[in-house]
């Protein structure tokens, strides 16, 4: 099972600068455990304990995982995972 993942500039040393991946796992979570293996240090940054970092958004297919199952959600061979950092701000 392929699934092609976007990574973010922040988390790109990772990767070697790849701004896309390819992963595989039945789950986002399990998705996580591959990618650490090619990318090790990468899993951290995403998840913490068995939930997603606060400041870290993931969209399967662009539908955001927290509104889904969230590091449970299943994925299907040729899903498109996207890792987005979440951007704070606003007025003063």
């Amino acid at each position: 099972m392929a699934i092609e993942v976007s990574i973010p500039t922040i988390l790109r040393t990772y990767t070697d600068g790849r701004k896309a991946v390819e992963g595989s796992g039945g789950t986002i979570a399990e998705l996580f455990t591959d990618l650490e293996a090619n990318h090790p240090g990468i899993k951290d940054r995403l998840v913490e304990g068995e939930a997603l970092r606060r400041f870290v958004n993931v969209y399967l297919n662009d539908e955001d995982v927290r509104f889904l199952s969230g590091i449970e959600t299943k994925l299907t061979d040729g899903d498109r995972v996207t890792i987005l950092p979440a951007v704070a701000g606003g007025m003063r």
